[in-house]
């Protein structure tokens, strides 16, 4: 799955000079989380989240500094946090550099890409240009769309296809498993040599395209010479 896929298309964003106010009421007029900034030529130069917007003097939430915090704070470094919990416009409060990704981008990669810098949404960009958003919601209703239609598989396929999966997890061996597949329903038999592992091997056979249910009847053993 793509990033085309599953982004929004329709961005709400904001321009540098847009008041803070205005942000917030755009914020809650769409129930977003957040806005990307953009300058004239329609690039991505910060992003404002529902995060940058809580410690404002406005609601009385303004960050309540210890003095001995003061003490250890370098001066640019506290100048840096009264802009951005004073500051009345988007250039001011917004978060920089902005973490984005192309429209062509793995589901995976964006995932990791939300992890990684710690963020909920992530800009798509092409060209330059902002085309769309992907948030951890978007993420979430692309699960929630999966195995709609489930695909039907003869029983050979399914077989082959697990044990393929098997070899190539490099935590599991077909050496000490026996796996049939009769009307979509898998069997596992066999010993493995922990819980977890007899876990993974019932997600894995479950995830095969065609499966309709699967039949765990494997043994946890110590296995001598196991992978």
């Amino acid at each position: 799955m793509r990033v085309t896929d599953i982004m929004t298309k329709t961005v709400r964003s904001v321009a540098p000079e847009t008041r803070v106010r205005d942000i917030a009421r755009l914020l809650l007029r769409y129930r977003i989380s957040a806005a990307p900034v953009v300058d004239a030529k329609k690039r991505v130069v910060g992003i404002v989240s529902e995060s940058d917007l809580m410690r404002r003097p406005e609601a009385g939430a303004a960050t309540r500094r210890s003095w001995w915090l003061d003490l250890l704070t370098a001066p640019n470094d506290a100048a840096r946090d009264y802009a951005k919990t004073h500051g009345l416009r988007a250039r001011d409060v917004m978060a920089k550099p902005v973490v984005s990704v192309g429209p062509t981008a793995a589901l995976e990669d964006v995932v990791d890409a939300m992890e990684r810098a710690g963020v909920k949404r992530v800009p798509v960009i092409k060209a330059g240009r902002l085309v769309g958003i992907v948030s951890r919601h978007d993420v979430l209703l692309a699960v929630a769309k999966a195995g709609g239609g489930r695909r039907k598989s003869s029983d050979g396929v399914i077989g082959e296809l697990l044990r393929k999966r098997i070899r190539g997890s490099g935590w599991a061996s077909e050496a000490f498993l026996n796996i049939s597949v009769a009307k979509g329903v898998v069997q596992l038999s066999g010993i493995v040599p922990d819980e977890a592992r007899r876990q993974a091997l019932r997600v894995m056979a479950e995830r095969v395209p065609g499966v309709r249910a699967v039949k765990d009847q494997l043994q946890v053993q110590r296995i001598h010479g196991y992978i």
